[in-house]
């Protein structure tokens, strides 16, 4: 399977926050935003892996700043890693007052999706190349994401068997 730079799979999805989208004081809701971030992130793994994906999580999600009413948001969405059949979508999510140009950084999250093969299960998905330092530091981040995911599985499965035997 030939591998693939990030810049081939690289996408920004902008969307402009309604009044229907928010809540009474005016602030984009939270459930709006994750609908449209993982748009954007499925979008980005279907570029890379050419094959239609499932959301298998979302890491975190932080909100760090509001977004208003009539503001333009815009989230990029990157490959930060590959493994055999997942990746790890990394989104920005800014918001640009278009009245005044201001942009603020309003949220981030990781996300990781599993390619899916005609038969319905999980299929490799192409190498990644990396070009940039920002991509290795990415990369070597996802890496260790993914290294605390694994662990988190373990330690939950570890004690979801425990309360059965008690």
């Amino acid at each position: 399977m030939k591998p693939k730079k990030i810049s081939d799979s690289r996408t920004l999805m902008t969307y402009r926050v309604l009044p229907q989208d928010t809540n009474p004081a005016g602030n984009l809701h939270g459930g709006v935003l994750l609908k449209q971030l993982d748009l954007v992130a499925a979008t980005c793994a279907m570029r890379h892996a050419r094959k239609p994906v499932v959301t298998a999580s979302i890491d975190r999600m932080n909100f760090l700043r509001p977004a208003y009413v009539g503001e333009l948001i815009s989230l990029h969405a990157n490959v930060n890693m590959v493994g055999r059949t997942s990746m790890e979508i990394g989104v920005r999510v800014e918001a640009e007052n278009l009245l005044t140009g201001e942009i603020r950084h309003t949220n981030s999250a990781y996300l990781t999706f599993v390619a899916m093969g005609e038969n319905g299960k999980p299929t490799t998905v192409p190498p990644l190349i990396l070009e940039t330092g920002v991509d290795h530091r990415r990369n070597r981040e996802a890496i260790e994401r993914r290294a605390v995911r694994k662990a988190e599985r373990q330690r939950e499965s570890g004690s979801a068997e425990q309360a059965e035997k008690e």
